[in-house]
């Protein structure tokens, strides 16, 4: 059975959960420092402009959501978070889930797709970003602080949809 990416249901919110919550709780990728709850997650997931899921029969693999990056006249900029359950990352399931993501971006009528904070220390996902052709636009130096107290640098990246 092959992985689809597809909109989230309802009855995937507790794998979701678990998946975001690791990456939270791995402190190297997501700013946020708290875990989501059920009813947290309901709320933040149903938020988004689309929330999105990796699954291969009825098991979530992964996900991501997509939203506005700013307001108004910036509102046309695009920005995403991708998380894949611990065990399956390098399967190629990230890549999908970007791709898919610029897909769907595109056609709610995002012009852009802008990351904010790319942790230097993120390899894969930098590798994947310039792979499928997004531009560096720069670097925070100590941007992010990860869970061991030190910070690291974080990099913003586009790509027009």
């Amino acid at each position: 059975m092959d992985v689809i990416i597809r909109e989230y249901h309802e009855q995937d919110l507790c794998e979701m959960i678990e998946i975001w919550n690791e990456v939270v709780e791995e402190a190297n990728a997501f700013p946020q420092m708290e875990k989501l709850t059920l009813p947290e997650a309901r709320e933040f997931f149903a938020s988004q402009s689309f929330s999105g899921v990796a699954v291969k029969g009825e098991e979530v693999l992964g996900l991501y959501i997509l939203h506005p990056n700013n307001i108004g006249r910036c509102g046309h900029i695009a920005n995403c978070s991708y998380a894949v359950k611990k065990g399956l990352r390098g399967q190629n399931i990230g890549e999908k889930l970007v791709r898919h993501s610029l897909s769907e971006g595109k056609k709610r009528g995002f012009k852009i797709m802008q990351f904010n904070a790319v942790v230097c220390t993120n390899h894969a996902a930098i590798h994947l970003y310039e792979k499928i052709g997004f531009q560096r636009l720069g670097t925070i130096p100590k941007g992010f602080l990860t869970g061991d107290g030190s910070y690291r640098d974080i990099i913003l990246y586009y790509i027009e949809l």
